[in-house]
């Protein structure tokens, strides 16, 4: 039997967290990649987490915090560019 992952391996985990002044925590699911990560590759590790993020959240302010975060996060890829 041969077994192929088809997803991509979770790299990061994505956390609201804080009470009035909400923010988003990272940390790295393995610490082996956090030695071996560029830039481009962290930044789209952290999108990801917080799109995963986003599909379990039902607070409306954890939701705003947590869209607001993957935009600058796009916005950050986009400069990595050039």
């Amino acid at each position: 039997m041969n077994i192929a992952e088809t997803e991509t391996p979770l790299i990061v985990e994505a956390k609201a967290c804080g009470f009035n002044n909400k923010s988003i925590s990272y940390r790295f699911i393995e610490s082996a990649h956090s030695l071996c990560l560029g830039k481009h590759e962290l930044v789209l590790a952290q999108i990801q987490a917080c799109e995963r993020l986003l599909k379990y959240t039902q607070d409306g302010l954890e939701l705003s915090i947590i869209k607001k975060e993957i935009e600058e996060l796009k916005l950050a890829l986009d400069m990595l560019h050039y």
